[in-house]
């Protein structure tokens, strides 16, 4: 590989996690403002022409900030979890599958499990580390719902993967060309957004942040940069998710208009859930799914292997 390749491939890098990071900016600004929509009030519109400028002047703030850390704490684990957590939400972004440039994965979605499956890590040790009860507390609750929502997104990926037979997301376009599988896999597409919801911990699945009884969760002693690393690496697994519905669901990944208008409106979702419905109790989370999702997403990988069989 030539030297230019390899320059064109960290710059692509550099503007890849610029993107994500200010489209993250407006995603904040965005909810904010739809949730402000909600309640009858008007959200940011102060900084800047319609409080456009406000996500930078809190992320500037934020990371001005004096670090304050507990006595207690242990200081190294709880110093770098937050950043490799917000490198792990950046590093997922390298499956998307770019045609200039990047790396194109055969292994996408093998990629996709293991780095989500790493996330679960960070967490736990953020709230270990913090050594206080409601960090602990918050922590373990969203270890134990993001190991369970993980067992049934691969099994509802698995399906996807059935019919089409490889790894890689750019076949997904190749064989979403005359019908999405929306409408193929209608009840798993819904089951597929509502376990990103649990696995992006978003309302109504936000128990590793249940004000009522444990303040803020596993964040709960993190202040300035740190808060701000957790807070944009949750962001970006939201817009990330958003993404991955598109290419796996509605079309595949494509460079036009429609792309990014169907990507603002699963990313609207998320935003809409948030203002309407009300928290979950936390066995029923659990509930959900064990004893609904994973029988559910069982059957229809089954109905698909005959599916593809009869086909074949």
């Amino acid at each position: 590989m030539m030297m230019i390749d390899i320059i064109l491939i960290f710059l692509g890098l550099l503007i890849l996690i610029l993107g994500v990071l200010i489209g993250v900016a407006f995603l904040i600004l965005l909810e904010r403002k739809v949730l402000g929509y909600i309640q009858i009030r008007k959200g940011p519109n102060k900084v800047g022409m319609l409080g456009i400028l406000q996500p930078f002047s809190d992320a500037i703030k934020l990371f001005t900030k004096e670090l304050i850390y507990p006595s207690f704490s242990n200081y190294m684990s709880y110093y770098f979890s937050p950043v490799v957590s917000f490198t792990l939400s950046l590093i997922i972004w390298m499956m998307i599958p770019y045609y200039f440039n990047l790396i194109s994965f055969n292994l996408g979605i093998l990629f996709f499990l293991c780095c989500t499956s790493l996330g679960v890590y960070t967490i736990m040790i953020a709230g270990w580390s913090s050594n206080s009860n409601y960090a602990l507390l918050g922590g373990l609750r969203s270890v134990a719902q993001t190991i369970s929502y993980e067992v049934s997104l691969a099994l509802i990926l698995m399906s996807s993967i059935l019919m089409i037979m490889d790894f890689n997301m750019l076949m997904f376009s190749y064989y979403q060309n005359l019908i999405w599988f929306f409408f193929l896999m209608f009840p798993l597409s819904m089951c597929w957004f509502s376990s990103s919801l649990a696995e992006t911990n978003r309302t109504p699945f936000d128990f590793a942040e249940g004000e009522s009884e444990l303040v803020s969760g596993f964040n709960i002693e993190y202040s300035s940069g740190s808060f701000a690393l957790i807070f944009l690496s949750e962001y970006s697994s939201i817009l990330f998710m958003s993404l991955l519905f598109i290419l796996l669901y509605m079309g595949g990944y494509s460079l036009d208009f429609f792309f990014y208008l169907k990507l603002s409106l699963i990313s609207f979702l998320f935003i809409w859930v948030r203002g309407t419905l009300p928290r979950y109790r936390y066995d029923k989370l659990m509930y959900l799914a064990w004893k609904i999702y994973l029988p559910l997403s069982l059957n229809f990988l089954m109905f698909y292997m005959g599916l593809k069989i009869f086909l074949i």
